[in-house]
Parts: structure tokens; C-alpha cells; sequence
């Protein structure tokens, strides 16, 4: 037999009734930010809505709009916001143009795997926000110090965050794969490949030992490396060409 109810004894909810929302003052930016990061972790950007924000923050739609003017505003800002999160004011310079070059990658790869299921659009987008301009500083200078001129840094700005943000993006992709299918394409390296017939593909047998996966970290650092040694070749062929006597 049920206990009676009193007065401290909730009864049953409505069948249908709503949660209550949240009041009008307490829905910040903040709010909306940390709520859009869960909903896009879970539900990916191209399904993220409004409608699922605000279910998210059990508030009304459109008091989001008091906040942002539209989605697209919003993912900008929840992007630079999450760069920011990342590695947003951990970037200073040092006596080395290479290494402050290769910190910048690694903050990029690492940020774009901690948020794997919509790594490929956070990589595709441009935010022009605070954080993305200081990237940019930063970026730039580098390549200025490395004796690139400006024509050059300006290309190989673009250059450098292509490669890194699709490599990166590329690892992403196999995080959100489900488990069956990414362990058969990591094993397929491992496995298959050892087991293609010699005559038929020579080169294979003969270093399939030593093929790589998409996810082996060497893969990534190796890239930053061969590009920063494009930079110093470069440089130095522009020096060369400074420094040749007229007529040479």
C-alpha cells in the first residue's frame, strides 16, 4: 500500500507537461556556448539546430536569438571559442621560427582530435575572430622570421594550414568511424597488405613491414617537418638570389 501523501510529497507530474524553462536571466552566451559544444559533440554541426540548442538549455528558440543573430554566428563563435579553450594565448614566440611552427601544428592536431565528430568543419571554416587573428599573427610572423618575404609567408600561411588541418581532419575522421570498421582499416596495413602476392606487387612485399596507418603519429610530425624544411629551403633560395651579383 502506497504512504500517504502530505504536503512534502510531490505527486505525480502531469502526464505531458513540460520542464519548467529557465528564466530569461539566467541564458548567457556562456550558457548557449557550452551548451552548443554538447549538442555538436553529440549530434555533430550539420544536425545542430536551434531547436536542439534550445531543448538542450530547456529554453524557448527564440530566446537564443537574443544572443546570436543566426546559427551560422553561432557555430563561428563556438568554434573560436573552442580554440580559444584549446590553446587560445599559449602561443609565444621563441628564437625559433621551426619550433614555434611545429607548437602551433600540434595545438591544431591535438585540438581537431578532441573534437573528432566535427573536426572537418571546424577545419573548413573561417571564424575571423579574436582567436583565429592572433593564430594568424603568430603564423605569420614565424614565417617572416624564417627570411620568407611577405608574398611568400602570405602562401605558405594558407599552405601550412591546409596540410595541418587536413591531416588532422583525416585522424578525426577515423575517431568517428565505428570501432569494426576502423580496427579493419588500421588492420589492413598490418595484415593485408603483408599478404598481396610478391610478383604481382614487388614493391609492396618488399616494405609492407613499414607501411603506415593514417592514425601513426609519425605520419603527422613527418609532414610538419618535410613542410618546415620547404620554408627553410625557401628562404635560403631567396637569400641566395639577394645576394648574387647582378648579371650572375
Amino acid at each position: 500500500m502506497s504512504a500517504p501523501k502530505t504536503e512534502d510529497t510531490p505527486g505525480p507530474r502531469p502526464q505531458g507537461s513540460a520542464r519548467r524553462r529557465l528564466p530569461r536571466d539566467t541564458l548567457s552566451r556562456r550558457v548557449i556556448l557550452d551548451a552548443a559544444e554538447r549538442v555538436a559533440a553529440r549530434d555533430g554541426l550539420d544536425a545542430f539546430t536551434f531547436q536542439s540548442l534550445a531543448k538542450e538549455v530547456n529554453a524557448h528558440p527564440t530566446s537564443l536569438y537574443r544572443h546570436f543573430r543566426d546559427k551560422d554566428q553561432l557555430v563561428l563563435e563556438l568554434i573560436d571559442d573552442l580554440r580559444a579553450r584549446s590553446y587560445g594565448g599559449r602561443l609565444e614566440a621563441t628564437d625559433s621560427w621551426r619550433e614555434d611552427l611545429r607548437t602551433l601544428a600540434r595545438y591544431i592536431h591535438e585540438h581537431l582530435l578532441r573534437y573528432p565528430q566535427f573536426a572537418v568543419q571546424m577545419a573548413a571554416r573561417t571564424t575571423r575572430r579574436p582567436t583565429e587573428f592572433a593564430n594568424v599573427e603568430f603564423a605569420l610572423d614565424a614565417l617572416l622570421r624564417a627570411g620568407l618575404d611577405e608574398e611568400d609567408a602570405a602562401m605558405y600561411l594558407r599552405v601550412f594550414g591546409n596540410v595541418v588541418r587536413s591531416l588532422a581532419s583525416m585522424e578525426a575522421g577515423m575517431l568517428v568511424l565505428d570501432p569494426e570498421t576502423r580496427d579493419g582499416d588500421t588492420l589492413a596495413w598490418q595484415l593485408e597488405y603483408r599478404r598481396l602476392p610478391a610478383e604481382q606487387y614487388p614493391r609492396i612485399a618488399a616494405m609492407s613491414g613499414q607501411l603506415k596507418d593514417i592514425g601513426d603519429p609519425q605520419v603527422f610530425d613527418t609532414a610538419v617537418d618535410l613542410f618546415l624544411d620547404a620554408i627553410e629551403a625557401r628562404a635560403e633560395q631567396a637569400r641566395k638570389g639577394k645576394s648574387a651579383p647582378e648579371g650572375a
